[in-house]
């Protein structure tokens, strides 16, 4: 456990507390009224600064609508454990790009566009601007 600063468990579970509130248009102030808290509170969670107990995880796992694992996909590396496939973003990134506000509404815009063909032109645009990957992992 860090003496200065939060565990990386306890940011881990924040963020995907923050990322699946922004996913259901949640605000702060919604969810630390569900749960009897402060919108402050609240951003505590969210940013590690106090852990989340067990009964209120289960508590924001109900409100959130998702089950106590999610929390944990993808938590921070434990030494011992496998390292990820070599070239694939880390879960801990994609967590993060989806804890972002343009990162959350790109994804719910691009999943709403039917057609597969126009979804694939999207990312080689992007791709394109964005330029080459230094380890390419392969195509989605």
């Amino acid at each position: 456990m860090p003496k200065n600063g939060a565990h990386p468990t306890d940011k881990h579970v924040g963020s995907h507390v923050r990322m699946r509130r922004l996913m259901l248009g949640m605000s702060q102030t919604t969810l630390g009224d569900a749960l009897g808290l402060t919108f402050q509170q609240v951003q505590k969670y969210e940013r590690g600064a106090n852990r989340i107990s067990a009964s209120r995880l289960h508590r924001i796992s109900e409100i959130l609508q998702v089950e106590i694992p999610f929390f944990f996909e993808g938590s921070p590396h434990v030494p011992g454990q496998d390292e990820a496939q070599i070239g694939a973003p880390s879960p801990q990134f994609v967590s993060d790009y989806l804890a972002t506000p343009d990162g959350l509404h790109l994804t719910k815009a691009y999943m709403q566009i039917a057609n597969a063909k126009i979804r694939r032109s999207i990312v080689n645009l992007v791709e394109s601007i964005a330029g080459p990957e230094e380890n390419d992992g392969g195509a989605a």
